[in-house]
């Protein structure tokens, strides 16, 4: 996972033109005013160049370095922080699959990919030669079973009688119990294939099992439906009220996350908003060809915001604390593909420094990597430094 950097100012073609001039062996002395018309035109009094040569090239001498404010390197413990592109994704544990165990024909489709539905709203209509099938076999076993139920009546006045054997009132009796199995069972099969026993009739209402958002269609109206043996859901309705963000992360960067970490999650759509989240699982294998692991990162979705495949940035922040040197953004550079500062030297001189950065810890605030050692005095403003020696 790359780490966000901060945009720094590269130099103006003259200003680039002045980094060359510091290139060279010499030292340039401030030392005296220009004429009035450049005083003028800068607002400010204007010095003459002197140059000297001299054998260290990154050496920059002024008489006057208080014209430039200077600020402090320094080392400030914060949380350790790792950002990167993710993907909103809907959680899987609150995504459901919706399909006929029927086949038929549609007849009327109510809900469409997009949509808003509630538990128990019919979604489509099918007519199943399955359910009918179901149906002819459950009226079958109702009238099996009532005729069973009045040979037993009968079979029990006989026996009370004395006209018959108690063996014949068993075997009704067994004849009576089988019937109400096969009701039984005839009546589960109706309600399995979606239809209702109490109102027998041939078409499959197809119901949500849970109210969310319709986020798979794969029915249009007039289509066939098969068993779900070899077809695709019919639908998938899912729970946006919470979603997943998953993250690729780098197999260097794995020992610095863990679960439960606290991770900060801003939209592509809405830069400006910020998401808190924790990280509930950290994938065991990695993409061989990314080198990077699944970090799932679970947030409440209770307004909407987020929808599955968003792009998102998120920022992960460990618990622990860790040294980080820093300096403003503003007292960096950059020349010839590189970051520089203006670290204070002796004598009232500033060296430039080649420096190595980071990412920002917080708005205007660099990290440095390498270059620089915490106590050291850098220019507050290197574009400012770079340009007004330029203009000399």
């Amino acid at each position: 996972m790359s780490v966000m950097g901060t945009m720094r100012p590269t130099l103006p073609h003259a200003a680039a033109r002045g980094g060359l001039a510091l290139a060279s062996a010499a030292i340039v002395v401030l030392a005296g005013a220009c004429g009035p018309d450049a005083a003028a035109r800068d607002n400010q009094p204007a010095l003459d160049v002197k140059v000297t040569e001299v054998s260290d090239s990154s050496l920059v001498a002024v008489p006057h370095p208080e014209r430039f404010p200077l600020t402090d390197v320094t080392a400030e413990a914060v949380p350790d922080r790792l950002s990167g592109t993710c993907v909103v994704n809907p959680d899987v544990n609150r995504t459901v699959p919706v399909n006929a165990l029927g086949s038929g024909r549609v007849m009327d489709l109510r809900a469409q990919l997009g949509d808003q539905v509630r538990q128990g709203q019919i979604l489509v209509t099918i007519s199943s030669p399955d359910l009918s099938s179901a149906l002819a076999d459950y009226l079958k076993a109702v009238a099996d079973e009532g005729m069973s139920k009045k040979q037993l009546d009968r079979a029990q006045l006989l026996y009370e009688h004395g006209s018959i054997a108690q063996k014949d009132l068993e075997v009704a009796q067994d004849v009576e119990q089988k019937a109400q199995v096969d009701v039984r069972a005839s009546e589960d099969r109706v309600r399995m294939l979606g239809g209702d026993p109490a109102h027998p009739v041939p078409y499959i209402e197809l119901r949500a099992p849970v109210s969310g958002t319709v986020i798979e269609q794969n029915v249009t109206p007039a289509a066939g439906v098969k068993s779900p043996d070899n077809a695709p859901n019919l639908f998938t309705i899912a729970d946006l009220s919470h979603v997943w963000v998953l993250c690729d992360v780098y197999e260097n960067d794995l020992p610095r996350v863990h679960l439960g970490q606290i991770a900060r999650v801003r939209l592509n759509a809405y830069p400006d908003r910020t998401f808190a989240g924790r990280i509930g699982n950290i994938s065991q294998v990695l993409d061989p060809s990314t080198r990077t692991a699944k970090v799932r990162v679970e947030l409440d979705n209770g307004a909407g915001v987020m929808k599955p495949g968003m792009f998102a940035v998120a920022e992960l922040e460990s618990t622990a604390l860790r040294p980080h040197l820093t300096v403003p953004a503003s007292a960096l550079v950059q020349m010839h593909d590189a970051d520089w500062v203006f670290v204070q030297a002796a004598a009232g001189g500033f060296r430039r420094v080649r420096v190595q950065t980071g990412g920002e810890i917080q708005p205007g605030v660099q990290e440095i990597l390498a270059g620089l050692t915490p106590g050291q005095h850098v220019v507050r403003n290197a574009l400012e430094f770079m340009q007004a020696l330029d203009q000399q």
